[in-house]
């Protein structure tokens, strides 16, 4: 993405600049209009200098710096080059109603005028312009092309102005993609090879029967289903799995998973809220209201509810008779399916805190999962325990949770924990929503990182939702280039839940660096680890600074 290139003393030159490049210059959009931007004139005080566009697009394609950017070339480093290259995918049918919806959003007035700041020969009408000829292209946007939409031959930008808006933008996905190579190095484990006498990423020996439910909670006028997936054999001490599913996602998300755990002989429960896929997803956006506030405390409340009917239905006659241990509970969730794992495991929300970030916060401080969390400001308590005894662990798979249970919530949580997190997740940044949430947490934890991989690169590549895909408005990585995330996941996942059965000490050695390293591929390094190294857990506390 693009901007400006100037920094003044004392300022980081890399933070500024890409604050600047993916902030300020993702705002220019539009379609190629008869009149275009072919310049960038950058003021600074009473200086001011012209630089062409296509010598940034040079850089961009080549990676070589052109004279003419040689005084920035600080920042012109590799991952400025991937901003640049890298593409903003739309569907052109919701395109252009997506961004009309986000501009009258009280967010989306605030991002106008903060651009406006940086940009003062753009009006108003002119921004909003290109945000609409830029939704109107099908084959998504890259920096460069939203540079040149601009309808005006040069763009002139207040360094001053943008270095302030670059030090209120969230800088949460960049300080991962920061971190990226440092993650890989850190969470190393040499080149020992993995031996084991079987492989818990293969599928079991039992056969899988599948059958669907419809529960009704008439307090709560909710109407829930179920897929229940069980085998002929349940052994006596294992949980009973419940998969939640993330912002509208449905119950066929992880359907593969539910299906590997249950040929192993444990019972899963797909479960699906009632507020799932609008039609038309995020064309009806705004992002100060995503999800009803109420959502945050019904959907733990939906799997609390299901599990009181699990218990009774394991003790009616039937093909569940015995196989329903409601007593004994994993709890799976992918995204906000993760908030409501760690939630029912003892995490307090702490709404007050939640409340002072989204009001001191705009849109260009938070990630899509911050403005899914404000949504829960409404609620009237300050904090609020969901816990779920019955819940023995938790498995939070890229979960949205940088804000919701506050600066130490998570630290209430009871159970065993595993955390899934995405470098490449530009949904819920790593770096805010898994990293440092899991500094909070308690032993035993387990964080499974994915060098490469994005939000939704766990789903079912079977089940996958239309409405989900638009909903995303990125390129996901979820084909057979991430196979080995879904089969590591079905191993690990696999191996934890066994921890709470007279198994443990079999599946323990799954639980390992080495493990992870096993089904790592060169363009998918996969990482397991029960703690973060020294060097990374400083970083990580240094990084909040900016």
């Amino acid at each position: 993405m693009t901007g400006f290139f100037t920094v003044k003393r004392d300022t980081s030159w890399k933070t500024i600049g890409v604050g600047v490049l993916t902030g300020v210059a993702l705002a220019f959009t539009g379609a190629s209009p008869s009149v275009a931007a072919e310049r960038l004139n950058l003021r600074l005080g009473p200086f001011e200098q012209s630089i062409a566009v296509s010598d940034l697009e040079q850089f961009a394609k080549t990676g070589t710096v052109p004279s003419s950017l040689q005084l920035y070339s600080a920042v012109l480093t590799p991952e400025l080059r991937r901003a640049l290259t890298s593409r903003l995918q739309l569907d052109p049918n919701l395109g252009t109603q997506i961004v009309e919806d986000l501009l009258k959003s009280p967010s989306g007035q605030q991002v106008l005028n903060s651009i406006r700041q940086a940009a003062p020969g753009l009006s108003l009408e002119t921004l909003q312009a290109g945000f609409w000829l830029a939704a109107r292209q099908a084959n998504g946007l890259d920096a460069i092309a939203v540079l040149r939409a601009i309808p005006q031959e040069t763009v002139t930008i207040d360094v001053t102005q943008a270095v302030g808006i670059a030090s209120q933008l969230n800088f949460s996905y960049w300080k991962t993609q920061g971190i990226r190579s440092l993650l890989e190095r850190s969470l190393s484990t040499g080149n020992q090879p993995f031996r084991a006498s079987f492989d818990p990423s293969t599928a079991g020996s039992q056969t899988v029967r599948e059958s669907f439910y419809s529960f009704y909670d008439a307090q709560r006028d909710r109407r829930l289903p179920v897929d229940i997936y069980s085998s002929t054999s349940t052994k006596p001490d294992a949980p009973l799995v419940v998969i939640a599913p993330g912002f509208e996602a449905n119950r066929k998300f992880l359907a593969y998973l539910a299906r590997h755990l249950a040929s192993h002989g444990l019972t899963v429960a797909a479960i699906e809220h009632p507020f799932v896929a609008r039609n038309g997803s995020l064309s009806s956006l705004n992002p100060d209201r995503l999800i009803p506030s109420s959502e945050f405390v019904d959907r733990p409340k939906d799997i609390s509810f299901l599990l009181d009917q699990f218990e009774r239905l394991n003790q009616q006659p039937g093909d569940l008779q015995g196989k329903l241990n409601a007593r004994k509970v994993s709890v799976i969730g992918h995204s906000l399916g993760g908030f409501e794992a760690l939630a029912l495991a003892g995490a307090e929300l702490r709404f007050d805190e939640l409340r002072e970030f989204c009001r001191s916060s705009g849109l260009l401080d938070r990630v899509p999962a911050d403005w899914l969390q404000c949504a829960a400001i409404e609620q009237p308590k300050n904090r609020l325990s969901l816990r779920d005894q019955r819940v023995v662990q938790a498995i939070a798979l890229n979960p949205a949770i940088g804000q919701i249970f506050g600066k130490s919530g998570l630290k209430s949580v009871a159970t065993p924990t595993l955390i899934l997190t995405s470098t490449d997740d530009t949904l819920a940044p790593a770096f805010s929503q898994q990293l440092q949430p899991f500094l909070q947490l308690p032993t035993p934890k387990y964080l499974l990182t994915a060098i490469g991989t994005t939000h939704l690169s766990v789903s079912d590549p079977g089940n996958f939702s239309g409405a989900i895909a638009q909903g995303t408005l990125v390129k996901e990585r979820r084909g057979e280039e991430v196979e080995p995330l879904r089969r590591l996941l079905q191993g690990v996942s696999l191996a934890f839940i066994q921890q709470s059965t007279s198994e443990a000490k079999t599946y323990q050695p799954f639980l390992t660096p080495e493990y992870a390293r096993s089904l790592s591929k060169p363009d998918l390094p996969l990482r397991l680890n029960t703690e973060l190294p020294e060097n990374l857990t400083r970083w990580l506390s240094l990084a909040t600074m900016f």
